[in-house]
């Protein structure tokens, strides 16, 4: 005789985007063990004037569900803390963490109970199996790619099942990371250092790609300020532990390092050495933009867009970097006071 599946509890941050009732209405839709509560976190910022009611959200996309739903308020102070303010509503011993854009596949809770049951006791966390869809045809862009990397990537929060007591354990997220970046590499790290373990389970979500203007590229360089704050947790190698790409960030900071000469050397006169470096600057710059453009569709929109952000995006990577080191210079481990 079967054991009765294991009880959980959906944890969704959002702001409020139109994507949240289509993730919302895939839950309730599929087929298996519904969960016992739907935690959704309305992270948007500020409070609503005096008198008025923020913007409702689409609680009737989870139509028999809804019943089983509880909003909260995290005031938009980013992700981490939009989750563990969700984290704080769990009764259940299963907390599954899910993007407000993904959409479950229609056997996603049946596989879910699947995957917890067949957790041991020192499973930590069952990590979902991420599908990005890309367009047929063509070439996907740089950011398609950059959302295509999902699939490869270790402890995505976007479908991650974490047992109830371990993020309680580990005192929860950082809020110190304040985007979706690098907070959920920094939390299995943390489990795996207190004995837990995690693994894939078979379950599937889909994640398609957002859509983005031009300069989505540039905004994501803040990023390299959480890599600076993982360093100072995790030590020089968690790029190695996390399984995640080291990235350019020393090639961009050469590429800086070469166009800030050349202005330096030019204001003092020194036309010749200023041509070199801003030779070094231009050839780092350029061969940057190829290897961004050449796995694209090199459409002149795409090609433009490349050119200009590949400009850009080594003194922001830089920038944001060395702004990091400066923040969290004396950062020590996370306190769980958000969980």
């Amino acid at each position: 005789m079967s054991s009765p599946p294991a009880p959980y509890a959906v944890v969704v941050p959002t702001l409020g985007r139109p994507c949240l009732a289509d993730c919302l209405r895939a839950l309730a839709a599929g087929e298996g063990p519904a969960p016992a509560r739907v935690v959704l976190v309305d992270d948007r910022p500020g409070e609503p004037p005096p008198g008025e009611c923020p913007a409702p959200l689409p609680l009737d996309a989870l139509g028999p569900l809804a019943d089983r739903a509880v909003v909260l308020r995290s005031g938009g102070r980013g992700p981490a803390a939009a989750r563990n303010t969700g984290l704080r509503a769990v009764q259940e011993p299963w907390t599954v963490l899910l993007d407000d854009d993904v959409r479950v596949g229609p056997a996603w809770r049946t596989e879910l109970a699947r995957d917890l049951a067949g957790a041991d006791p020192g499973t930590g966390g069952v990590q979902g199996v991420l599908r990005v869809p890309l367009p047929d045809g063509r070439p996907p862009t740089d950011w398609e790619r950059n959302t295509a990397g999902l699939e490869r990537a270790l402890w995505a929060t976007a479908d991650m099942a974490y047992r109830t007591e371990a993020l309680r354990a580990v005192g929860g997220f950082d809020e110190r990371f304040p985007r979706a970046f690098r907070e959920d590499a920094d939390l299995a790290l943390r489990l795996i250092d207190a004995g837990w373990t995690i693994r894939r389970g078979t379950r599937r979500t889909e994640h398609p790609v957002r859509p983005a203007d031009r300069w989505v590229s540039l905004r994501v360089q803040r990023g390299n300020a959480d890599d600076a704050l993982m360093a100072r947790l995790h030590g020089p190698d968690w790029w190695e532990r996390a399984a995640a790409p080291r990235g350019r960030i020393r090639r961009h900071a050469a590429i800086t390092a070469a166009g800030a000469l050349a202005v330096v050397l030019a204001a003092g006169g020194r036309r010749t050495a200023a041509a070199c470096a801003a030779g070094a600057w231009l050839l780092g710059t350029a061969e940057f933009a190829r290897a961004r453009i050449l796995p694209g569709p090199r459409t002149r929109d795409e090609v433009v867009t490349m050119a200009l952000t590949s400009a850009a995006i080594p003194v922001l990577a830089t920038w944001h970097r060395l702004a990091g080191e400066v923040r969290h210079r004396s950062a020590g481990c996370w306190d769980g006071g958000g969980a």
